[in-house]
């Protein structure tokens, strides 16, 4: 696994930050990056941290041959820790996890809580950060650096810490050991308490840019100029979507096929065909169905820029632009929030586990009502 900065797609102005923040010595003590995963916060940390540790370094990435970049590499480094959340029944700290950790980064460091829930835990039950995994944040904090430099903690998704731990952090971010540096790579900043916010440096992780998304389609999945264009477009910066779509390329076509068929069906006001619609849906896995929300809610926005903007300026493949052409107009300021709402509302459901075929019953019908309302 390399997680050097010529691995992390894009970003190249944190890139350039973190490497200016190495070169002059002035490093904070504690780092907060965050974004959606499928940004990158987590690859850029851990090449943020190999660059750190490098024992050859160069004006813009770590040598990645040197002992200290391929401990880092292996997620071995005596000096690097992590944290990340956990099924507190199945084990209550980061270490007895840490095979799969290393697995789940090597195999790709683009990945979600989702993602992570299922490796650890085929029940699904929701991971989270307790107070006895501060206990030994501490620990491992009040040792020695084993090679004589900085002690990395990397704490991925503190937003999930609960509240007794989020206190036993914040003290000793209050008080850092020497030479300690915290890297806390989150997905939702807000969650975190406002005093462990104001003690970080932030770096605000936003979207892969599209050309550069595109271009890494076409290199590693073998995908021609239109289709790498059409992914990034509907992962819209997000390489975890893009990479789900690359790899079964079938689902895009499918996902356009049933949204048009919603779309026609609520128009019509074809109660029976919604609810066959409804249960054909219901029946797939769950990520199939949240790529579906995802593709509804790009196809919502690509229709108002269609309205407001022109076709110039919309980002979708040719048969997606035809259908928009005559879809687009019953988009509109009078519609847009409350499909956008709804279809947030039903993802936000159905990664809580909501029963499908309702979930997806009452999609429908509320499309019917606001489809009229455009």
């Amino acid at each position: 696994m390399r997680v050097q900065f010529s691995s992390v797609i894009g970003q190249h102005h944190l890139k350039n930050l973190l490497i200016q923040q190495v070169q002059s010595g002035k490093i904070s003590h504690a780092q907060l990056f965050y974004g959606d995963p499928g940004y990158g916060p987590l690859p850029l940390a851990l090449a943020f941290v190999q660059y750190l540790f490098c024992e050859d370094r160069n004006e813009s990435d770590s040598c990645g041959v040197c002992s200290a970049c391929k401990k880092v590499q292996d997620l071995q480094h005596p000096d690097l820790h992590f944290s990340f959340p956990v099924v507190q029944s199945i084990g209550k700290t980061s270490d007895l996890f840490l095979s799969d950790w290393r697995k789940q980064v090597s195999e790709n460091p683009y990945f979600d809580l989702f993602e992570w829930t299922n490796r650890i835990d085929p029940k699904g039950r929701k991971p989270i950060i307790s107070v006895e995994e501060s206990k030994e944040i501490l620990r491992k904090l009040s040792l020695k650096s084993f090679e004589g430099g900085f002690k990395v903690m990397l704490i991925w998704l503190p937003d999930e810490m609960n509240e007794q731990c989020s206190n036993k952090l914040l003290k000793i971010l209050e008080e850092p050991p020497g030479n300690t540096l915290f890297i806390l790579v989150a997905e939702s900043p807000e969650n975190l308490l406002v005093t462990i916010q104001s003690r970080t440096q932030k770096f605000l992780v936003p979207r892969i840019d599209l050309e550069e998304l595109s271009s890494m389609l076409k290199t590693q999945f073998s995908k021609n100029n239109a289709q790498s264009a059409s992914i990034a477009a509907f992962a819209e910066g997000n390489f975890i979507k893009a990479r789900g779509l690359a790899e079964d390329a079938g689902h895009k076509q499918l996902h356009r096929e049933r949204f048009i068929q919603l779309m026609r069906v609520c128009y019509k006001k074809d109660v029976i065909e919604m609810l066959v619609w409804a249960e054909e849906l219901s029946q797939d896995g769950k990520e199939t169905q949240k790529l579906f929300i995802q593709y509804a809610l790009h196809m919502f926005r690509q229709s108002l820029l269609q309205n407001y903007m022109g076709e110039d300026m919309i980002s979708a493949s040719v048969d997606e632009k035809v259908f928009l052409k005559n879809f687009a107009p019953y988009i509109t300021g009078g519609n847009i929030r409350e499909f956008i709402s709804l279809f947030d509302d039903s993802y936000y459901h159905l990664d809580r586990n909501a029963n499908t075929k309702i979930l997806f019953t009452q999609l429908c019908f509320q499309t019917m009502r606001y489809i009229h309302l455009g």
